[in-house]
């Protein structure tokens, strides 16, 4: 059975770092796409950034690049989302999510292709 748990998040205001984690169990990152999605408040959920297992190859969503950095760590079995710059647009729930489908070359960034998703992390930015 695939879990994943997030953590990290937090109530932080404009300018600072924060990491999210998220744990995954029955599931090895190494061989599997793991992404990270954000749904705001009266929003539709949406790409953050992606991470293949196999090729370690990024994706990551116009508005969060060259402030998020997405990395895994095989021994712990987590991913990461490195924040920096936060703004309070990037106030959401922060959610982890992988695929039934190991070995992907390129991580996808639709939700429809994930599979597993974790319960979320509130983040929120403060002016």
């Amino acid at each position: 059975q695939v879990q994943l748990v997030e953590s990290g998040g937090g109530l932080v205001q404009a300018g600072v770092s924060l990491r999210l984690s998220c744990a995954a169990s029955g599931r090895t990152i190494s061989r599997y796409p793991m992404g990270w999605f954000r749904r705001a408040p009266g929003k539709e959920r949406e790409f953050v950034a992606a991470i293949s297992g196999t090729t370690r190859l990024t994706r990551y969503a116009d508005s969060v690049k060259g402030r998020f950095t997405i990395s895994g760590d095989n021994a712990k079995n987590t991913v990461y989302l490195q924040m920096n710059s936060l703004k309070p647009e990037d106030t959401a729930v922060y959610y982890c999510a992988t695929t039934v489908t190991p070995g992907l070359l390129v991580p996808p960034l639709e939700s429809n292709a994930y599979d597993y998703w974790g319960q979320g992390t509130q983040v929120t930015v403060s002016s």
